[in-house]
């Protein structure tokens, strides 16, 4: 079995987990909508998860909605002292699977009541607050009443924990004005790397970073690229691109999701792949090609 300590550690909130955890997202149906094709696969892929170590677990109420939170209460509940589970609220799902706003202090406040419901918790370690200003990016926008919100609820005791998902870094410098963050979820890989700047800037101040779509958003020259480059270490594409992820920054959380248990063993090996000098050049030119293409 792989040993996933051998990608390190981070501080996330009051505590250490390894960096390399799982994303529940794909357990849901087709659109992360409804239930899965296989519930008693789904269920095992977070079973084996708990097994091989992996001690963080990211989600959201709107995925299904409800579908993971209530898997992962089924298959893990009571849960492990040493597992943190992430949750994040400001979105909810239409009848044809469209994602919406939900991000009033009302819809907020019924979001982390739901989430509590559905994994059987009675506080959240870590709540994200995921900008709506922007559906496929960050947009600026401010964010001081929700974050207000969700700093009541802490204030309450219903969450441990605040972070962001989907921010600038003007955004986050607004959260940290009104409560401790303890995270920031972006899109971040190998060829969309427009976070560098803020990554290093959280790495120094302890905040954990935790990059989403790691094989997102890449040109098929880019894709070439790293699949030639697995081929020759004998590892896939995703295993490249979460290893080169781990080596990027000591801050940087791994949340990648599947509902293959397979697929799973494949993506937790990439805390034992080495990425040799030679390979770390190619790779990194991949974001090179990228900046100089934007």
């Amino acid at each position: 079995m792989t040993d996933i300590s051998k990608a390190g550690t981070f501080k996330l909130g009051d505590r250490t987990v390894k960096r390399l955890g799982y994303g529940a997202m794909q357990l849901a149906g087709p659109g992360v909508f409804g239930p899965p094709k296989d519930r008693d696969a789904a269920l095992a892929v977070l079973r084996e998860a708990i097994a091989s170590g992996v001690d963080h677990i990211d989600t959201s109420d709107f995925y299904g909605p409800h579908v993971t939170n209530q898997m992962i209460r089924e298959a893990l509940h009571p849960y492990p002292a040493n597992l943190t589970i992430v949750t994040k609220v400001s979105a909810r799902r239409g009848a044809d699977a469209s994602w919406l706003p939900a991000m009033s202090p009302r819809e907020l406040t019924e979001a982390v009541h739901d989430n509590l419901r559905n994994l059987g918790l009675d506080v959240i370690e870590v709540v994200n607050l995921r900008s709506m200003h922007g559906i496929h990016g960050p947009a600026e926008g401010s964010l001081e009443p929700q974050l207000n919100t969700l700093a009541e609820l802490q204030r309450q005791g219903l969450i441990r924990h605040i972070g962001m998902s989907n921010v600038t870094a003007t955004q986050i410098a607004q959260g940290r004005s009104i409560a401790e963050i303890v995270c920031v979820q972006n899109q971040y890989n190998i060829a969309h790397r427009d976070d560098d700047a803020l990554i290093d800037a959280l790495a120094a101040d302890g905040i954990a970073y935790v990059p989403f779509f790691p094989l997102g958003g890449f040109t098929p020259l880019q894709s070439d690229t790293l699949a030639n480059v697995a081929r020759k270490l004998g590892a896939t594409p995703m295993q490249v691109a979460l290893a080169w992820l781990l080596r990027r920054a000591p801050n940087i959380l791994l949340i990648p999701g599947t509902s293959s248990p397979s697929h799973l063993r494949e993506n937790l090996a990439a805390a034992e792949l080495d990425l040799p000098a030679d390979a770390l050049k190619v790779l990194n030119g991949i974001g090179s090609e990228a900046e100089q293409a934007a």
